[in-house]
C-alpha cells in the first residue's frame, strides 16, 4: 500500500545523500586540502556563512590565524591570508587580480535590468575607464572643497547635542548621533541638502535601517553568492530582503531635481555638480546612469564606514582617560577655530595618532577582501603554492593586528605606537612609522582601494577635533562595553555619553 510517510523518509534520505556527496566531492576535489583550517570549512562554504551571520567573523579570523598561521582554509576553494608581505601581489595595480563573485551581490535589478556599480564590477577595464573622470575629485586637495558642507553639518550636530543633551543633562546615545551626522553630511556634500536626520533626531525615513538590512544580507549571502540568485535576484519571485535598490532610486530622484533646478542651492560646490561637469567633459563615458553610479559610491560607502570610525574614536578616547586628557590638552592648546579646519589639524600629532590607532583597531570593513588567483597560480613566501582560480582574501581586522608590524598588544588601543618612543632615533621612528602606514589595510590596497578614504579622514578628523574642543564628555562607567556588529561594514551599539559644555580654558 502507498505510504506518504515512507515517501517522505525516502526523499529525506535522498537529499541527505546528495548533500553529503556534494560535501565529500568538495573535499576530494579541493586543491587546498594541505592547508589548515576548520574541519567543516574543507567541505562547505556553509561554515563561513554561519560564522559571518553571527556578526563577529573578525574574531574568528584572528583566532584561526593565531592557531594555524598565515594561510587558513575558509572554504573548499577559499584561503584567508594574514602576511602583510603579500599585499602588493594580491592587490597589485599593474595586473589586478579579479574580484571574486562575493561582490556581485551588490548589483541591483531595476525593471528587470541588472546594474553594476564601481564596487560590484569584476571588470577592471570597465572600472578604470569609468572611474577616471571623477577620480581626481577624491584627492586630499580636492575633498577640501567640500569642507563648507562638512562644517555646516558639524554646526547642526553641535546645536542638536546642546539642545537635547547638554541643556537637559540627558545621556546621549552617541552611536545614533554620529550615524545621523555621517548620513546628513554625506548628503550635504553630495546634494547640497541634508536628509533631515539630525533635525529629526531619528532615522525617520529609514535610510539607516535599510542600509543595515542590506549590509546584513550582503555580508552573509556573499559567502555563497549563488544564493543571491534564489533570493534578491530571483527572476520569478523575489524572496530577498531590501537591498541597495533604494539607493539607486534616491540618487536618481536627486539627479532629476538638480537638472530641473540648476546649480546647488547652498552656494557651495557639491559632488553632484562635479559629476554633471564630468558629463560635459566626458560625454563618451559619463551619462545620467553613470552619474547615479558615482552617487552610489558616496551614498552607500561614504556614510556607514565613516560613522564607524567616528564611533570608535569617541568610545576608545573616553575609555582611556590618559588618551582623553592628552588629546584635550593638545586640542585646547591649539586654540582651534571651530568647526576645526583641516589645515589647522595637520600639526596636531596626537590627534593624528589617535585617529590612526582608531582605524587600525576598528577598521570600517570587517570581512575578507576577496580576489581570484590569476593564471599561473601564486607562491607564498613560505614556499606553499596556491593554484589559479583559488579565492584568497585578507581581512583588515587581521592585517591591522600584525605584531611584527604594529608591535605588541595589537588588540589594545595605544595611540602612542604611532609616535616616537623614548630614546628612538628619528631615522628608526620614520622607518617604523612608514612600515605601519604602508601596512595599514583599513582602506584596502591596490587599484580598488577605497576612493573616498581622504574624504573619510577629513570628515572624521574634523568632527573628533571639534567635539573634544567643544564639550566635556564621559561614559557613565569606564567599565562599560559597547556591542560591535560586523556585516562587511562594522557598526556599533551602546555608546552612552554624558555631555557638558566645556568650562576649562587653556591659558
Amino acid at each position: 500500500m502507498f505510504s506518504i510517510d515512507g515517501l517522505l523518509v525516502n526523499l529525506c534520505l535522498a537529499v541527505l545523500i546528495l548533500v553529503g556527496s556534494r560535501f565529500l566531492w568538495n573535499y576530494v576535489s579541493s586543491p587546498l586540502t594541505s592547508y589548515p583550517g576548520p574541519f567543516w570549512a574543507k567541505f562547505t562554504n556553509l561554515w563561513r556563512l554561519q560564522d559571518v551571520f553571527k556578526g563577529r567573523c573578525d574574531i574568528t579570523h584572528n583566532r584561526l590565524h593565531r592557531k594555524y598561521g598565515p594561510a587558513v582554509q575558509m572554504g573548499p576553494n577559499i584561503l584567508s591570508l594574514s602576511d602583510p608581505e603579500v599585499i602588493p601581489q594580491v592587490y597589485n595595480s599593474k595586473s589586478p587580480w579579479m574580484k571574486s563573485d562575493m561582490y556581485i551581490i551588490n548589483d541591483v535589478v531595476i525593471s528587470g535590468v541588472r546594474l553594476k556599480n564601481l564596487f560590484s564590477t569584476q571588470d577592471e577595464k570597465w572600472h578604470t575607464t569609468n572611474v577616471k573622470p571623477v577620480k581626481g575629485l577624491y584627492s586630499m586637495t580636492k575633498v577640501q572643497d567640500m569642507e563648507p558642507g562638512v562644517d555646516l553639518t558639524i554646526n547642526l550636530l553641535l546645536a542638536k547635542l546642546r539642545e537635547r543633551f547638554v541643556a537637559t543633562n540627558a545621556v546621549c546615545a552617541m552611536e545614533n548621533y554620529l550615524n545621523f551626522f555621517a548620513w546628513d553630511v554625506m548628503s550635504e556634500i553630495t546634494f547640497s541638502q541634508n536628509l533631515g536626520i539630525l533635525e529629526a533626531g531619528s532615522d525617520y525615513q529609514g535610510f539607516l535601517s535599510r542600509s543595515n538590512t542590506s549590509l546584513d544580507y550582503f555580508a552573509s549571502i556573499s559567502q555563497i553568492p549563488f544564493l543571491d540568485s534564489l533570493l534578491d535576484k530571483n527572476p520569478v519571485v523575489r524572496l530577498g530582503p531590501p537591498t541597495f535598490a533604494w539607493a539607486n532610486i534616491f540618487s536618481s530622484e536627486q539627479v532629476q531635481k538638480r537638472l530641473t533646478t540648476g546649480k546647488p542651492p547652498s552656494g557651495h560646490s557639491d559632488f553632484l555638480d562635479k559629476f554633471l561637469e564630468a558629463k560635459e567633459k566626458h560625454p563618451d563615458i559619463v551619462d545620467d546612469g553613470m552619474i547615479i553610479t558615482y552617487l552610489l559610491s558616496n551614498t552607500l560607502a561614504g556614510s556607514d564606514s565613516t560613522a564607524s570610525t567616528m564611533c570608535a574614536a569617541v568610545y576608545h578616547i573616553l575609555k582611556h582617560p590618559h588618551v582623553h586628557r592628552r588629546l584635550c590638552e593638545e586640542l585646547r592648546t591649539a586654540n582651534l577655530s571651530l568647526p576645526a579646519k583641516w589645515k589647522d589639524l595637520q600639526a596636531l600629532t596626537y590627534l593624528d595618532a589617535v585617529m590612526r590607532e582608531t582605524m587600525r583597531v576598528n577598521p570600517g570593513v570587517g570581512l575578507m577582501i576577496e580576489r581570484i588567483v590569476p593564471e599561473g597560480g601564486f607562491t607564498l613566501p613560505d614556499g606553499r603554492f596556491i593554484p589559479e582560480g583559488t579565492i584568497v582574501g585578507m581581512n583588515p581586522w587581521v592585517i591591522n593586528k600584525n605584531e611584527a608590524v604594529f608591535g605588541a598588544d595589537t588588540e589594545a588601543f595605544i595611540p602612542e605606537r604611532w609616535l616616537p618612543t623614548p630614546g628612538e632615533s628619528d631615522e628608526a621612528y620614520q622607518t617604523r612609522f612608514s612600515k605601519m602606514k604602508s601596512t595599514d589595510f583599513t582602506f584596502s590596497a591596490g587599484p580598488r582601494m577605497c576612493m573616498g578614504r581622504y574624504l573619510s579622514q577629513l570628515e572624521s578628523y574634523k568632527l573628533i577635533a571639534t567635539l573634544f574642543s567643544t564639550f566635556d564628555m564621559e561614559l557613565p562607567d569606564l567599565d562599560h562595553k559597547w556591542h560591535v556588529i560586523n556585516s562587511w561594514f562594522v557598526r556599533q551599539k551602546g555608546i552612552p555619553v554624558r555631555i557638558k559644555e566645556r568650562v576649562d580654558q587653556v591659558a
